[in-house]
């Protein structure tokens, strides 16, 4: 997956990463396959590319990231993604302003991992009324009580969320209708799930060449399948960049017509 992106746009991408097993000559070596995909300007998802790395590094997520602007991808506000390693670095290095959404179902997870048994009915219970609070005053209020009610007794989940609170609430600032499907990486999930099935069936790759062939095959499948339908109708969203000053009508239209 190697074409360009002239003429287009990207305000929204999601990556992930999923390790898998290639053989080095006489060794078996641990690799990870960097995936990425977008939103389109026009609210169409493209898959913008898979790279193999030794591992999940910022040097890793630099170079993805600079292979992807080297293609033409642009006009990045949003980048959404689980905690890897690097990466936050590599998107404050590679799109300046950009804003970074922390997974809220890889959070979730994190937070549970960091309380006792006991507790975690009540903390998640809490955690999720937080992530999903209609605003942010409403989320601050919430986040406010979780803290003075779990302080004592699950004190590293608390430090968790109170970490992770301004990354998680990323996606606040848009249109209340595109929330729920940009503050997880669902999406990219799913395509990382059926590529863990393939790669299931082989399990050790004769060679990174092999995997990142197969890898793409099994992606532009799934992108050519994307391109009926679009995933977010766009229109709020460009109003929302109209309000902020940081669109105005004629290149709206511009854009549509790319």
């Amino acid at each position: 997956m190697k074409q360009r992106f002239d003429g287009q746009s990207y305000p929204f991408i999601l990556v992930d990463a999923l390790f898998f097993k290639s053989r080095d000559e006489d060794r078996v070596v641990s690799r990870a396959a960097l995936t990425i995909s977008g939103v389109r300007s026009d609210g169409v998802r493209e898959i913008l590319g898979v790279q193999i790395g030794d591992t999940e590094s910022f040097a890793t997520w630099d170079e993805t990231f600079r292979w992807l602007k080297g293609r033409g991808l642009r006009g990045v506000m949003f980048v959404i993604s689980d905690q890897h390693s690097g990466l936050k670095e590599a998107i404050q290095k590679h799109f300046q302003g950009a804003s970074w959404q922390r997974c809220q179902v890889h959070l979730m997870r994190n937070i549970l991992g960091s309380c006792s048994l006991r507790h975690r009915a009540e903390i998640a219970a809490s955690a999720k009324l937080i992530l999903q609070a209609p605003d942010m005053k409403e989320a601050r209020r919430r986040l406010d009580e979780f803290v003075e009610r779990f302080q004592k007794s699950a004190p590293k989940a608390v430090a968790c969320l109170e970490e992770a609170f301004e990354d998680a609430m990323a996606v606040m600032v848009l249109p209340e209708k595109y929330r729920k499907r940009l503050r997880t990486t669902n999406m990219q999930e799913r395509l990382n799930e059926e590529i863990r099935r393939r790669e299931r069936v082989i399990r050790i790759f004769p060679n990174d060449d092999a995997a990142l062939r197969m890898f793409g095959a099994l992606l532009a499948e799934q992108n050519e399948a994307w391109q009926s339908r679009r995933y977010l109708d766009m229109d709020d969203f460009n109003e929302w960049l109209m309000g902020r000053g940081e669109m105005d009508e004629p290149s709206i239209v511009a854009m549509k017509l790319a």
